[in-house]
This record gives structure tokens, C-alpha cells and sequence, in this order.
């Protein structure tokens, strides 16, 4: 399975919930690859000194990190796309229209999964097999339209913590581990992983 992780700068958010992802989904043992990307990259640039923090933080290694654009081969490339806002995920959208079947806020995804699960059959798969990820991804992408939406739509909304105070990275810190937690559970019980 491939996740691409989209926000504005890359540097931040995205590879924050990048390095979160790919370290949970591999302690699962579910197989997958998770990548970063920016809608306005800083081509080449490290993660932020905060973001490799709050990563180190919630228990993954903030390794090597380049900022990379965002394209529509990376896109068409991916089995799913998070993003850290509606703006990302239209423009995600935008540069490769058939994701919008498989791309969804950070946010939005973890709501899903959590309605979702509820209605699945969850099968017991050792180890855990690309296809019933993927029958699991499906089944959320058409079911997405049926879902209530948040009260409030920017709750589907991560902010830009970049350039602002150490308050701010904690509270998205928070929101990125919130909804990683519940991705990585979801896909380990949709793959009968306890």
C-alpha cells in the first residue's frame, strides 16, 4: 500500500504525519510505504526543528527529510492520499482527478475508518495481504459521500504551524498522533492484527 502525505510547505505536517504512519504501520506489520509532499514545497528542505521533535516525540525516527513538490505522477501513484486540509485535497484533486476517489483530509480518513470498521466483516489475515487493505480502502471510498460531516468543517482541518509558537506544533502534534492512532488501529483490525 502506498500513502502519500500532502500539506503546503512539506516541512511540517506532512512529513510529521509521513514519519508517524510509516513507523505504526510497520509495527503492525502492515506493509505499506508513506511519503510527503507539498502543494508548495520547499523543495529540498529538512523538516522543521519542531516537527523532527514532536515526531521523535510520538515515538518515530525523524530521518532524512527533503521537501518534495507534489505531482500528479506521485498522486497516480498512490493507493491513498492524506492531506492536511480541504485546500490540499482540491488541489490534490485538481492536479489528478481521479483521486478523488482516494484522496481525503487526515482528519476525515480517520473519521471514516472509525464509522467504517463498525460495518466490516474483519477478516484474519497472517500476515497482512495488499488486497484486503485494499477491499477495506474501497469500501471506505464508497461510503465516503454516506458519512456525516464534522459539525464544523474545518474540524477536517489541520493548521500550519509553521513560523508560530510552540503551542501551536504541540496542538497539531496532537491532532496528526490523534488521527495516525486511529488509522494504524483501523487498518491493523481491517487485517486481523490485534
Amino acid at each position: 500500500m502506498n500513502i502519500l502525505v500532502v500539506c503546503t510547505g512539506n516541512i511540517c505536517r506532512s512529513p510529521l504525519a509521513e514519519k508517524l504512519l510509516q513507523s505504526r504501520l510497520t509495527a503492525a506489520g502492515i506493509p505499506a510505504i508513506v511519503t510527503s509532499a507539498g502543494t508548495r514545497a520547499m523543495v529540498n528542505h529538512p523538516m522543521t526543528d519542531e516537527a523532527a521533535f514532536l515526531a521523535t516525540r510520538y515515538g518515530a525516527e525523524p530521518t532524512l527529510h527533503a521537501a518534495q513538490q507534489l505531482t500528479a505522477d506521485r498522486i497516480a501513484a498512490a493507493d491513498i492520499v492524506l492531506t492536511a486540509t480541504r485546500e490540499h485535497r482540491g488541489e490534490v484533486v485538481s492536479l489528478h482527478p481521479r483521486a478523488n476517489r482516494y484522496a481525503y483530509t487526515l482528519n476525515q480518513f480517520a473519521r471514516l475508518v472509525t464509522a467504517k470498521l463498525s460495518d466490516v466483516e474483519l477478516p484474519v489475515v497472517e500476515p497482512a495481504e495488499t488486497p484486503t487493505i485494499n477491499n477495506f480502502l474501497a469500501e471506505i471510498s464508497t461510503t465516503k459521500g454516506l458519512a456525516l460531516p464534522p459539525l464544523d468543517p474545518n474540524d477536517d482541518d489541520i493548521d500550519d504551524p509553521y513560523r508560530r509558537s510552540a503551542e501551536v506544533y504541540d496542538r497539531v502534534g496532537v491532532e496528526i498522533d490523534k488521527a495516525v492512532t486511529t488509522i494504524t488501529a483501523a487498518l491493523s483490525a481491517a487485517t486481523g492484527r490485534p
